[in-house]
């Protein structure tokens, strides 16, 4: 998910040989990362951007697995974010 524009992601997609069942999620509206709390200023001043994260969210709408950092160092490994889809992982 990024604030681009649909029309950003379909030029993205089309340039990168992507899938077309490859979900590519627009926030153009910044709804989604104001919700969650992910909208962030750069060090070069873009306002509302959303930071890089990874979220689970349950059906109810309840984060079960958080992750972002402002300035992240690394990503979370597949298996953290695997762990959490089958329910073992707590909010981080």
């Amino acid at each position: 998910m990024s604030v681009d524009s649909t029309w950003a992601h379909d030029a993205w997609r089309k340039s990168l040989n992507l899938p077309d069942d490859l979900v590519l999620v627009s926030d153009f509206n910044r709804e989604f990362g104001a919700r969650y709390g992910l909208l962030t200023t750069t060090p070069n001043g873009l306002k509302d951007i959303i930071r890089r994260a990874v979220l689970v969210i349950n059906p109810d709408g309840k984060i079960v697995y958080r992750w972002d950092v402002p300035d992240p160092p690394r990503l979370p490994t597949a298996s953290e974010v695997l762990d959490a889809l089958r329910g073992t992982a707590g909010v981080r």
